[in-house]
């Protein structure tokens, strides 16, 4: 198969079909699925010198995730998005991760930081020593 074979053969598998689902009806609903389908392409060719060369490729790639779905009742249309829990829980990660960098720098900086007791009743004049260092 040649590779303009191959993408006009795959061109057709990313389509509103693939995104929409087919309708199904629940009691007194009509349920239609969606989801994101992205895809890519490649391809290739070659022949070296004097036909002594030759070549190929190919290569497509189609990914597909729920995105949610249309509800269609008593003729309103609701969209319900689908929760994806592996993607809320690596965003929990991520959150918490940065969390734990931050907090460990703060730590980190009060502890460098000298802390001056400075005398009742004698304000700023107690801290006259660092005028001097």
């Amino acid at each position: 198969m040649e590779v303009s074979e191959l993408l006009d053969k795959t061109r057709g598998d990313i389509s509103a079909k693939r995104v929409f689902g087919e309708p199904v009806q629940q009691g007194d609903a009509i349920i239609i699925p969606a989801a994101k389908v992205s895809g890519g392409g490649g391809g290739g060719e070659g022949k070296g010198p004097a036909e002594q060369g030759s070549g190929a490729g190919s290569g497509f790639g189609l990914s597909a995730r729920p995105v949610g779905a249309f509800v269609i009742r008593n003729g309103h249309a609701r969209w319900r998005p689908a929760i994806d829990v592996n993607r809320v829980i690596l965003g929990g990660q991520i959150v918490a991760a940065i969390g734990l960098l931050v907090l460990g720098t703060v730590l980190r900086a009060r502890r460098r930081l000298p802390v001056f007791a400075i005398p009742r009743g004698k304000g700023l004049r107690a801290l006259s020593f660092l005028r001097h260092a």
